[in-house]
């Protein structure tokens, strides 16, 4: 089906393969649904190399990654001298991808003053680079991916209807990890092979309680923190037998109040990273690039963990406990 390995066999993950196996053949664009950490990218380069289009390029974007001045030159291109810094001509990624698929990964962070221009090349599919009239014509397939409920954003008129309709034509819905628990050896395995092999290691050894351990996670950060947590059991594993130290991963525990869980520390390295920042997310000198996240992943946290800055600041008088996140509003984005 796919140069990638594509691991699960519980039946939440076996319904994803079997819409890869009919989509994948023909060229309707694609739309992926799914948390963040979910594996949204690895189903998108799985329908491309199950494809027609396999020996083309597949090129992705991140939408929330490129700061909108600058995401539709990253888009459609520019000619030399179209803006102030536009020092040489450069090629946008729909002709990048020309023959092949762009992959449009967190669309619905897509600026809405951008989305008609999105819309317009995929109805006839043709670009126009900044300061060039020319239209090119470009083959190109579309996949695109997001962690957010963007039915809910056209009702709320935060997204075209009409884009929505052109980029949902199939719609895949990717299951968080903690829906597909069964999945979790065959992954914690493949993963301590990956990094074993990195790092020059041999582990051929997994115990039980370790997987006992990883299927009583709830997992918030999906196959992304098991792939992080798994790299981290094996630089610390010293012998052929994989070590899961207890700070590593603790049981998510709602009913006591003094058991310290991951995820707790998780959200309280992602606050004070965030002070330490004053609350700016992204750029070279944001909270993102301080935790080694992408923009993208930093927020989805704050959203997960209930992260705002005016919340924060409003109830700090009251409670050590974050109040739920308000709106994006509330984020500073460098």
């Amino acid at each position: 089906m796919s140069t990638l390995e594509l691991i699960g066999s519980s039946a939440r993950f076996r319904t994803v393969l079997d819409q890869i196996d009919m989509v994948a053949p023909v060229d309707s664009a694609v739309l992926i649904q799914g948390e963040t950490g979910t594996g949204k990218e690895v189903i998108a380069q799985a329908i491309h190399d199950a494809g027609p289009r396999r020996q083309k390029r597949f090129v992705a974007v991140n939408c929330a990654a490129i700061p909108a001045t600058l995401l539709e030159s990253e888009l459609f291109g520019h000619e030399r001298g179209a803006f102030t810094g536009a020092v040489t001509q450069t090629i946008g990624r729909f002709q990048t991808a020309d023959s092949g698929t762009l992959f449009l990964d967190e669309v619905g962070d897509l600026p809405l003053e951008l989305q008609p221009k999105l819309l317009r090349v995929l109805q006839e599919r043709q670009v126009e680079r900044l300061g060039n009239g020319r239209a090119m014509r470009v083959d190109v397939r579309i996949i695109a991916a997001t962690n957010q409920d963007l039915w809910k954003m056209v009702q709320e008129r935060k997204f075209r209807a009409d884009l929505f309709y052109r980029l949902n034509v199939f719609l895949i819905t990717l299951p968080p990890l903690r829906d597909r628990m069964d999945d979790i050896p065959r992954l914690a395995e493949h993963f301590v092979r990956k990094f074993a092999k990195q790092q020059g290691k041999m582990i051929d050894c997994i115990p039980d309680n370790v997987i006992e351990e990883l299927m009583s996670h709830d997992w918030p950060g999906n196959i992304r923190e098991l792939q992080n947590v798994m790299e981290c059991a094996v630089i610390l594993s010293a012998d052929h037998t994989l070590k899961l130290h207890s700070s590593d991963l603790r049981r998510h525990n709602t009913e006591s109040a003094s058991a310290r869980t991951l995820g707790d520390a998780q959200c309280a390295h992602i606050l004070a990273t965030l002070r330490e920042t004053n609350w700016v997310v992204g750029g070279r000198r944001g909270a993102a690039a301080q935790l080694g996240v992408p923009r993208t992943t930093l927020i989805g946290m704050m959203q997960r963990h209930g992260l705002s800055r005016e919340a924060l600041e409003q109830n700090e008088q009251h409670s050590d406990r974050p109040i739920p996140y308000s709106a994006a509003t509330s984020l500073e984005i460098a």
